[in-house]
């Protein structure tokens, strides 16, 4: 009798490393932080009125959910 085959193809013709979920997490700290700082940017030196302080306080909340999701790698 034949060996089975896997559903999905054979997982060891792939030679790239696949992301797994600490990977992913870097990857989104990096990016909001990215993010956060553009925001911030953006509201001190674009914006002198009221909405620079939105854009400012915005910014600062990316930063807090990066370092949540700095915190979470290893963990998931």
């Amino acid at each position: 009798m034949p060996k089975a085959r896997p559903r999905w193809g054979n997982a060891k013709k792939h030679n790239k490393p696949m992301m797994n979920k600490n990977t992913v997490l870097a990857w989104a700290t990096f990016i909001m932080i990215v993010v956060g700082c553009a925001l911030i940017a953006m509201g001190a030196f674009k914006y002198d009125d009221v909405a620079g302080w939105g854009f400012a306080s915005v910014g600062i909340g990316f930063f807090a959910i990066a370092w949540v999701f700095n915190a979470l790698k290893g963990r998931v």
